[in-house]
Order: structure tokens, then C-alpha cells, then sequence
């Protein structure tokens, strides 16, 4: 095994392949980064986004890659968040409110570190659990 954290394949910046994207919830975006950035025991993981009506979004979530949930400012939407890196190439995180799984996201790297695939579903309270499925490359 390598020097460096599980999830080091992951950290750097990463383009949206929007052609490539399926949502069954809500419109995939016009364009978009992720950027996975080492900040002291945490992992931070920065988002940005132009919607479809072509308006800039960006969020950030941190947290230590041990599947612990930790609070977390979500307003309404979550209070805790859970990371967790099982291998080299998967990079997984859970958001909850009031103790209860409410959301995740999976994300696995192709054999290269090249691609990223990002499969995020929202468990909804019918129990239904719609999932976008988003594919990222590496910013060279």
C-alpha cells in the first residue's frame, strides 16, 4: 500500500461530465466541480454548481473518514453527517436527521483514478429512493 490516506486517489479537482449524467430527481446541472482537499484529520469535499437556470451553487461538507456520524450544520435538511473510505476507489458519506439515514452517496473511481462515478440517493419519506447518478473526470 501506498504513502497517503485511502481516500488519496480522490483528492484534487474534478469536472462534471454532464452529458454522461442521469437524475431521477431534480434537473442535472449545466456544469460543475468537485474538489476533495485534505484539512488537518478532515476530509473536505467542495461542491459547485450551475443549475438549469443557470444560477452558481456551492456547498462544502467535512468530516473524518471513519463512518462515525458527526454533527453537521444542515439546517432542516440534515444534522450529522458519516463518511467512510472501505477501499482506495470508493469514497462513501450518509447524511441523517434526528437520527435517521436520509440521504447517501457513493462514489467509485475507475481503474485509472481517471473517472468518477457519483451515485447519490435520498431516501424520501414515502420510502421511495430516487438516485442521480453523475460522472466526473480529473482536472488536469
Amino acid at each position: 500500500m501506498s504513502d497517503g490516506p485511502v481516500y488519496r486517489y480522490f483528492l484534487g479537482t474534478w469536472v462534471l461530465d454532464v452529458e454522461n449524467c442521469t437524475f431521477e430527481q431534480g434537473s442535472p446541472p449545466r456544469a460543475g466541480t468537485c474538489r476533495f482537499e485534505e484539512a488537518g484529520d478532515e476530509l473536505a469535499i467542495s461542491m459547485n454548481w450551475v443549475d438549469v437556470e443557470g444560477e452558481l451553487h456551492n456547498m462544502t461538507v467535512k468530516g473524518v473518514p471513519n463512518a462515525d456520524p458527526a454533527p453537521f450544520a444542515g439546517g432542516e435538511l440534515a444534522d450529522a453527517l458519516s463518511m467512510d473510505a472501505p477501499s482506495e476507489t470508493e469514497l462513501h458519506s450518509s447524511a441523517y436527521l434526528k437520527g435517521v439515514e436520509l440521504m447517501t452517496a457513493r462514489r467509485v473511481l475507475s481503474d485509472d483514478h481517471s473517472v468518477m462515478d457519483v451515485i447519490q440517493r435520498v431516501i424520501l419519506p414515502d420510502g421511495t429512493m430516487p438516485e442521480n447518478h453523475a460522472v466526473y473526470r480529473r482536472e488536469h
